[in-house]
């Protein structure tokens, strides 16, 4: 690599972080939302004028409507005080931008312009950032519900073993229950239906939701066989269904169908891949210590 070559690397690398620095420093929080003011990002973007960042905005509030997402959800109009030559303020038009909002301005900039170009990458891997805490947040989220839908079942079957029902029976019980939930799907039929294996637990691809209202309509069970003083298959059976079934006609009423969702991730490759995950993280910091 020639000298003069080396030499425009060197200085590109040296843009990129002061360029990198002041959007870092230009974020402010609003309500908690990391915000950008329009005004500042002009400059950070190359933009000399106010009415040719405008129409770049204007294309970005565009491309914001074309995805379904909501302009006022990451365009607010606002005011700023500029300093004056005497020492005095005026107040001059502004807009808060969220990160997204960012993004879309920068993949709508002129892509000639130094910062425009370091701008398309630097807002999209903070985006891509957010959307894997977001997954992250989730998929967590699932394994939580599925760990205590498991605690929950193990409560009622200790319960019930004390009042006349056995193993067979809890599983009776559960399969009657699945049954109302389901919309009369039994869990061998909500198996093939979803294409799970039949050697797996049916929880194990339920979507969060899911998980969380056979959780419910399981605990209703648990403390009602205990309040009405149940005992005996029959009895604790009908109990768990009239649970589920009301617990079904709750999800119905907000337009939810059980049955309907789609399954998910087997919840152990989700908890092996959150797992592994987190083994990298440690070793990162123990790397950088």
């Amino acid at each position: 690599m020639s000298r003069i070559l080396l030499l425009e690397e060197v200085m590109k690398s040296e843009l990129i972080v002061e360029l990198f620095q002041k959007f870092e420093e230009a974020c402010y929080l609003n309500n908690e939302i990391e915000c950008w003011s329009a005004r500042d990002l002009q400059g950070l973007l190359g933009y000399s004028e106010w009415r040719n960042f405008l129409n770049v905005i204007e294309k970005a509030k565009t491309a914001c409507v074309n995805t379904g997402i909501p302009v006022p959800d990451h365009f607010v109009d606002a005011n700023k005080m500029v300093p004056l030559g005497s020492g005095a303020e005026r107040t001059i038009d502004d807009i808060a931008l969220t990160r997204y909002a960012c993004y879309l301005i920068a993949q709508n900039g002129d892509p000639s312009k130094n910062e425009i170009a370091f701008a398309q990458t630097y807002f999209a891997v903070q985006t891509r950032k957010q959307e894997i805490i977001e997954r992250r947040l989730l998929d967590v989220d699932r394994i939580t519900a599925r760990d205590r839908l498991s605690r929950s079942e193990k409560k009622l079957s200790g319960i019930i073993y004390e009042r006349g029902v056995d193993d067979k029976g809890f599983a009776i019980i559960r399969s009657r229950g699945d049954q109302a939930l389901f919309g009369g799907y039994s869990t061998l039929e909500m198996k093939k239906k979803l294409a799970i294996p039949e050697n797996r637990p049916l929880a194990d691809f339920l979507p969060t939701l899911t998980i969380k209202a056979k959780d419910f309509a399981t605990e209703l069970t648990s403390h009602n066989v205990i309040e009405k003083d149940l005992s005996g298959e029959n009895a604790i059976s009908n109990e768990h269904v009239e649970n589920n079934r009301a617990v079904r006609k709750i999800l119905l009423e907000r337009g939810v169908k059980p049955e309907s969702l789609p399954p998910e991730e087997d919840v152990r490759k989700v908890q092996r891949k959150l797992e592994s995950d987190e083994k990298k993280l440690l070793k990162d910091v123990k790397k950088k210590k």
